[in-house]
């Protein structure tokens, strides 16, 4: 009896872990690295709002933070713009990938395109 209970409640556990994670979705704060074409290495983290299909948060690198503009999302797909401190408007595509926990993304700097995969940062 003992050994159906406990198994009965891992499964319960299992299950609400599961349910979270997916209405978790693109919420909460991502991370990842670009590599620029001289080699130089950036940390990119993104702190991401979902409200339907509204996409809005806030980017950072180098020590900068700005907003996430125009922010859609579509299923998976999702689309938003930063503008950086020196007023360069940075267009952001990508998708999630809820099994992995990743998301695939594509930025384009002044026709110069990046891609990375952020996970979600735990911290």
């Amino acid at each position: 009896m003992k050994r159906k209970l406990s198994i009965t409640a891992a499964l319960v556990c299992s299950l609400a872990i599961c349910i979270a994670a997916v209405f978790a979705g693109l919420n909460g704060k991502w991370s990842g690295k670009i590599t620029t074409p001289d080699g130089q290495e950036i940390t990119l983290t993104y702190n991401i709002k979902v409200d339907g299909e509204k996409l809005t948060g806030t980017g950072e690198s180098n020590g900068n933070t700005v907003n996430i503009d125009e922010g859609s999302l579509k299923g998976d797909d999702f689309t938003f713009k930063v503008t950086n401190t020196d007023g360069v408007v940075i267009p952001h595509s990508g998708r999630y990938y809820a099994q992995g926990d990743s998301v695939s993304m594509n930025i384009d700097y002044n026709g110069t395109k990046f891609h990375t995969t952020l996970k979600r940062d735990s911290k």
